[in-house]
């Protein structure tokens, strides 16, 4: 699909606005040609759901928006829901079924609405032990099963305690880690770019710093990409999937119209509903903590998001926007590098407070690289 902007019109416009006015985000059209365009008020509505959803929130329709859009319209029950390789379900009704089948004590993954190979086995695994026919597919009678039977737990919370129990069992130490980090855009995309300074530059540089800090701790440091490529969500995604990573961290900084917008916000996988991912919740907030009581940028929170960099990555994920390119302060510090020193050691703090557990731990903003580094070789003895 072609991506869809304010001033658009044709009949891509009119499914869109019929799907937000399902929604009950825009009025009913009348199928008129004045319908099928896209205004303000289109774009109004697309940004209050893509806020929903937790999609970036630019009033465009990519097909990220495009996609959760259509999802949208399902419910557990609407269709025939199964793994199909060459070309993946998605919607609110497979969200429901992975939450379902989470509930009843089956590990369906992180529920994002994606119907995976671990949706499948989770299935096949509850029509297995429910004498249902064994197909991968939840049809009208896995339906039925899945709505009379009592749940063991709420909310789809398992998933998220089962990361939590993997940092305990991991222990405090750094020492084998194995983190990913990811260096926003590369190659030909700059991403950001404000008098010759580029983004890209930027999140290279800081995930150099913050691999060799790593390296030093006795962690397995991986970055994504190398300086002239740029690889796609996705691709990133399955880069941390194939390394087996524990953590995965994107490197980004921001830019806005404003020249005042300024800041670090941090992001971790969440639904707005209540589904979020804990260890990436408790992480994005230890980093957002450490950053903006080290660096003295402005504090702009963490947030949930459903975007493919966290629904497609099975470890724990992060991304952290460090600074606003486009204002005059946060890119003179951004430019500095001994403040992007700062930045690397704050999240690599972070990282170690993450595994800590609360143990032994320090006030934000004290707890030193040095610190850490003996903190390991004590624990090493």
């Amino acid at each position: 699909m072609r991506v869809l902007r304010r001033g658009d019109t044709g009949p891509e416009v009119a499914e869109i606005r019929s799907m937000l006015s399902s929604l009950d985000l825009l009025p009913p059209g009348d199928g008129s040609p004045t319908h099928a365009a896209f205004d303000t008020v289109v774009e109004q509505a697309v940004r209050a759901f893509q806020q929903r959803r937790g999609l970036i929130t630019d009033g465009i329709v990519g097909p990220a928006t495009y996609r959760a859009l259509r999802g949208s319209s399902y419910h557990l029950g609407s269709r025939p829901l199964a793994y199909l390789v060459s070309s993946p379900v998605h919607g609110d009704d497979v969200f429901a079924l992975q939450e379902r089948l989470t509930e009843l004590g089956y590990d369906a993954g992180r529920p994002d609405g994606g119907f995976g190979p671990q949706t499948e086995r989770a299935l096949r695994n509850f029509q297995r032990d429910y004498g249902l026919t064994v197909d991968g597919i939840c049809g009208p009678a896995t339906v039925r099963a899945l709505r009379q039977l009592s749940p063991r737990a709420r909310g789809g919370r398992p998933v998220f305690l089962r990361e939590q129990e993997q940092v305990r069992r991991a222990g405090p130490r750094l020492r084998g880690k194995r983190i990913v980090i990811d260096p926003g855009h590369g190659g030909a995309d700059h991403g950001v770019v404000v008098d010759d300074i580029r983004e890209s530059d930027i999140a290279w540089d800081l995930a150099r710093r913050l691999e060799g800090r790593m390296k030093a701790t006795g962690m397995e440091a991986l970055i994504s990409r190398g300086p002239a490529h740029s690889p796609s969500e996705l691709e990133r995604a399955q880069f941390a999937n194939d390394a087996g990573a524990d953590l995965f961290l994107s490197l980004h900084c921001d830019g806005n119209r404003s020249p005042y917008a300024q800041g670090v916000a941090s992001f971790h996988f969440g639904t707005g509903n209540g589904t979020t991912s804990t260890v990436g919740e408790l992480l994005a907030g230890y980093i957002q903590r450490e950053l903006a009581a080290r660096t003295g940028l402005r504090d702009c929170r963490t947030h949930p998001k459903t975007w493919d960099i966290f629904t497609r990555t099975r470890c724990p994920a992060v991304r952290v926007e460090i600074g606003y390119l486009t204002n005059h302060d946060d890119r003179r510090r951004l430019s500095d590098p001994a403040f992007r020193d700062v930045v690397a050691e704050g999240i690599l703090i972070a990282v170690k407070r993450l595994y800590l557990l609360g143990e032994n731990d320090q006030p934000t903003g004290t707890f030193t690289f040095a610190d850490v580094l003996a903190h390991e070789l004590a624990k090493a003895e």
